[in-house]
Parts: C-alpha cells; structure tokens; sequence
C-alpha cells in the first residue's frame, strides 16, 4: 500500500493497513467495533452454508439430470469434464474450510498480533472474495480441483485469519465485558449461512437457464458483495491505546482465581497443561456439536418420516418420492431453526458467561449436553417433534456458545496480550473436530444401516456415544487451573512489547477520552448496515420452520 504521511515516532512511515494507523484517537466509540468484526464474519460464515450448491452442482453438465458415469472415482472427479460431480466429491470443500481454518488460525495468529486488524481482516477479504472466484472458474471450466483450490484452500485460509482478526481487538475494547463483545463478534459466523444460504438460492434462480445451472454467476456476485462489506468491516476497526480503559472501570482485582491480569507469551502458552485441557474441551463440545450440524436435515427425516406430514405410522422407506420432497423443505426449516440457536447461542451464552465465569458456562455445556443426548433416543422412541428438536436447538445454542466463549476463557487464564494468536492455535480443535464429529456421526449411521437397525433408530448408539464425548470434556474443563507465576511475562517485557505504539509514552492509563459514545449516530448506522442483513435472514428462517410444527 502507499504510505501516508503519517510516521512513526521513529519517523517511519505509516502504511495504510499498519497497526500504527488505526489506534482510536480521542473521541471514537468503541461500539462501532463490533458490527466491523460483524461485517467480517457475516461474510466467511457461509461456510456453513455452502451444502446450498451441492445438488445444483452435481447437475451442473446435464442440467436437469446429473451426468452419470460408473466408473468415476474421487481422483478422476478432480479432472472430468464430462461427468458430473458427486455430492461427497463436493462435500470434501466443507472439510477443507475448517480444516484449513483452524491451520491458518495457528500459523498466522502470530503474524495478526503484530500487524492489526486491519490488514488481516484485508487479506481475509483478498482470499475468500478471491478463492470464491477461482472456485466459479472451476465451475465455469468444470475443474473440481480448481474449486477445491479456490474455495477450499485459499477460501478456507481467508476463513481463519477472517475468523480470528476480531478476538483480541473486541477484548481490549472491552475488558469490562470480555464474553459479550466476543460472543457479539463471533455470532454473526454463525449467522453467516441464515443471510447466504437464502441469498445464494434467489441468485441461482435468477440465473439459472436451460445450459446453466447458474452456480459460476451467483459465485461472482456473491464475491463481490462480501468484498464490499468485509472491506468495509476491515476499514472499520479500531484498536486502543496502550493503558486505554473504559472510563470508570478498574480490573476486578481479586474478583477471581480463575481471570489474570498478567500475559502469557505466544512461545509459552502453548507448553502449559492448560492450553492442552481447553483444547480438548473445544475439540470434544465442537465435535459432539458438528456431527449433528453435518446430519440436521436427513436425521429429522428418518426419525420422524410421514409423521411430519401428518401420516404417522409411515417409515422413511415406505415415502413415496413427492412425500420425500415434502419432508426434506420441512427438515431444512429444522436446519434453519438450528443455526439460529446457533447464533443466539454464541451472544446468550458468551454474555452469561461474563457473570457466571468461563468454567462454569462450560460446566452448564457438558452437564446439560450429556443429559439431552442421552434422552434424544427417548424422544425419538416417543415420536415427540417437540421435544426432540427442543433438545437439539439447545444443544446446538450450546455448539454455538463454546465458540464465543472459548476467546475469553483463553483471556482469563493467558491474558490478553497475545490472545488472538493464543486463540488462533486453540483452532486446531476445531480442525481436529471438523473430522472426528463427522466421521463419528456417518459411519456409525451407514454401520446400523448395514446391521438391518430401522432408520428411525440409526442414530441412538450415536447419541450416546456423542455423550460420552461431552463426558471427557467435563473431565477436562475440571482440571482447568490458574496458571503457575512462572508462566507469566514481566511487567518490563510487557512494556518492551508495547514500546512500538505511539500511545505507549502517553504515561498514565485511563480512558483518553475515547471509547465515549453508546449507541450514537455513527454506531446506529453501523449496527443498521449488520443489522438488516441479519434481520432479513432471522426472517427467512422463520418462515422455513413453520411447515415443522405447523
């Protein structure tokens, strides 16, 4: 970028993505921070959501029929482009989302620390707007490696440095509020597949044409309208001042064992036993969560089958295929009911945990998760649609909450120096998860099928076995500790850390007149340019979900 005639106070030069050029000067409200993380991961979060192109790109040769050939396999899949693709040669794009996620997070979380929000946030933008593009390429071209290559890889690299570029900023901005401001941040991730899932299917309509499934276009402009508010979203953050606080808040001295106000160093964190406890905590809450994610829709259908249809008695393989594309719209409102527990899930639950601690809310996670996967069988013997999917809908609030918490647990024991990268290693749980969750779920199922077990109890011994994942969790958040002093950087290496910032010199901390403002003018514009977005898909969903109990 060109440099600005801002300098450092070595009389360097200022880019326009330094860290330097976006510390807050008096007068700024730290509440337009949030809808900028907002802005960020509204977009990647329709990773979630990119199973909306699996069945239309599957047909994208033979347009209203899927180009068959027998003797496809997943290699000659990557380079046809005579044959059609199968959904699990597509499917392998989710994987790489996560799984590339969590990598990007570890590798470059260092690297975000030290150069800002901004300019990771920019090159978040760069590599899921890019590798989206690349990936309409592929379709374009028919190359499934191209799309593996766009959206999977260089999208899912955009995915973790987008994903993570908000945690720390949110938390320096608001220590007297650690879990809500990242639980605000890290809800619109789960939000992103409620507004781009409906948007991706009325772009597919518009263009679809009797030669085009109309997938490449909705790629295009879909990369484009992320790129604008992503931008947007990068431009927007702000971070504060070396000894910025609220006005009027002080650290609560003593408040609890279990929150420091000292820092861990990146190099060190990593070597502690804890770091390793909240892993598995996050590994096993996200895999327990996520195979229910990847199995949402075909679950309800077989568990419940002509019941949803008003024709109770009537088994899954007794449906006739007009009934079955009945019960599949009424299992996607049940996706759709999911995800926004999901979302109200990472704000309720990252809040709450702000007055009951971190430990506790994943205490609430475990006790609480074990206990409804436990009886999800009961429900299902019962035929209950309602308490079935009430339990799932807590479950997944669950899911969504061990996300937005997860960030201020790391900065209760570790501090908040280097939380962000902390954080972004953490992330190989989740990597780890986006494997184990799955692969549990499925396999188990097409086990039971092969065994001859009716499809409306395939998922039972699944259920418990999910139990028994939340089971090691509570063992492992039990072991969770403060850290020993040792651990801990001094007071002259903290400083020697801050030294680079402008602000450091600027003596005593306080609030510096910035942070000032609640919901002003400029914040009611940002939150409006989140908040319709989010609004128009709560919508969306509701209406899908009413045929489920209607």
């Amino acid at each position: 970028m060109a440099a600005t005639t801002d300098t450092y106070p070595g009389g360097g030069a200022i880019g326009l993505l330094d860290r330097e050029r976006i510390i807050a000067k008096p007068g700024f409200n730290r509440w337009l921070v949030p809808p900028a993380a907002l802005a960020i991961h509204l977009c990647i979060g329709m990773a979630y959501g990119f199973s909306v192109f699996w069945l239309p790109l599957s047909k994208s040769i033979g347009i209203t029929a899927a180009a068959t050939c027998s003797d496809l396999t997943l290699t000659s899949a990557l380079f046809t482009t005579s044959c059609d693709w199968r959904v699990s040669d597509l499917g392998w794009i989710y994987t790489l989302f996560f799984v590339l996620l969590g990598s990007s997070a570890a590798i470059w979380g260092g690297w975000l620390e030290r150069a800002g929000p901004r300019k990771a946030g920019f090159v978040s933008a760069c590599c899921w707007c890019g590798g989206i593009l690349v990936a309409a390429l592929g379709v374009l071209t028919h190359q499934l490696w191209l799309m593996w290559l766009g959206a999977g890889v260089i999208g899912g690299i955009g995915l973790g440095l987008g994903y993570i570029s908000p945690v720390s900023t949110l938390i320096k901005w608001f220590p007297d509020r650690r879990g809500m401001a990242t639980g605000m941040a890290i809800m619109g991730f789960g939000g992103g597949a409620m507004i781009g899932a409906p948007l991706a299917n009325l772009l597919m309509t518009h263009f679809r044409t009797d030669s085009s499934v109309g997938v490449w276009q909705t790629f295009v402009v879909m990369a484009a309208v992320y790129f604008v508010f992503m931008m947007g979203g990068a431009f927007g953050y702000r971070i504060p001042p070396a000894g910025w606080r609220p006005e009027g808040w002080t650290a609560p001295a003593a408040k609890s064992t279990m929150i420091t106000t000292r820092h861990v160093h990146l190099r060190d964190a990593h070597k502690t036993r804890q770091f390793w406890l909240i892993w598995a905590v996050l590994c096993l809450n996200v895999s327990a969560g996520i195979g229910v994610i990847g199995m949402a829709s075909p679950m309800l259908q077989e568990i419940f089958a002509g019941s949803l249809i008003g024709q109770p008695g009537v088994a899954f393989i007794d449906l006739q295929p007009e009934q079955l594309a009945a019960i599949a719209a009424i299992a996607a409102g049940f996706a759709g009911l999911l995800s926004l527990f999901n979302i109200g899930g990472r704000f309720f639950w990252a809040s709450l945990s702000d007055k009951i601690g971190r430990k506790n809310t994943y205490f609430c996670f475990f006790v609480l998760g074990i206990v409804l996967y436990a009886l999800a069988p009961w429900a299902a013997g019962i035929q209950s649609k309602i308490l079935f999917v009430g339990m799932f809908c807590i479950i997944l609030s669950m899911y969504g909450g061990g996300f937005a918490t997860i960030p201020a647990y790391l900065a209760d024991i570790f501090g908040t120096q280097f939380v962000g990268a902390i954080h972004g290693r953490l992330l190989t749980a989740w990597a780890t998860a986006g494997i184990i969750g799955p692969v549990v779920v499925n396999y188990i199922r097409e086990a039971q099928i092969a065994a001859g077990v009716p499809r409306d109890q395939v998922y039972n011994f699944t259920m418990y076995i999910l139990a028994g994942m939340l089971l090691l969790g509570l063992i492992a958040n039990a072991f969770v500790r403060p850290l020993a002093d040792k651990w801990f950087m001094t007071d002259e290496e903290v400083a020697a850390l801050q030294a680079k910032s402008a602000a450091a010199n600027a003596g005593p901390s306080g609030s510096f007149g910035i942070g000032k403002g609640g919901f002003d003018g400029k914040a009611l514009i940002a939150w409006t340019a989140v908040g319709i977005p989010m609004l128009w898909g709560v919508w969306n969903t509701l209406k899908a979900t009413l045929a489920l109990f209607g």
